[in-house]
């Protein structure tokens, strides 16, 4: 598989799409661009983030918000709010559970179900 070329395929900001799995695991790629993702957490699941192409910003709770650039890879523990943005089109690579809500309990437009995801 080619990370870029499945990058390509992707037209939605803020849709995760699942390129794999290992175990109880997804390995999901998205392109953020915007504010939408709203302040959620993974009640029982940590969730990981690996930024292929641009930047990032990512808020953490109660934490100096800081960014992240390409090559940059930071894990979210669970229950931990938290949400993320970027100005100009960012690439990331996430890994978190098969049970990980997308936008935890939090629904808004751009919550995507699991079974979106997986098409």
């Amino acid at each position: 598989m080619n990370i870029p070329n499945e990058f390509s395929k992707i037209k939605e900001h803020f849709s995760p799409k699942v390129i794999g799995e290992v175990n109880d695991t997804y390995i999901k790629l998205a392109k953020i661009k915007g504010e939408k993702v709203p302040w959620h957490n993974h009640k029982n699941e940590d969730e990981l983030f690996y930024i292929i192409d641009g930047s990032l910003l990512m808020e953490i709770e109660n934490e100096k918000p800081f960014m992240m650039h390409k090559g940059d890879l930071y894990i979210v523990k669970k229950s931990i709010n938290h949400r993320v943005s970027s100005q100009e089109e960012c690439c990331i690579i996430l890994i978190e559970n098969k049970t990980a809500l997308h936008t935890g309990t939090v629904h808004n437009e751009i919550t995507t179900s699991i079974t979106a995801q997986l098409r």
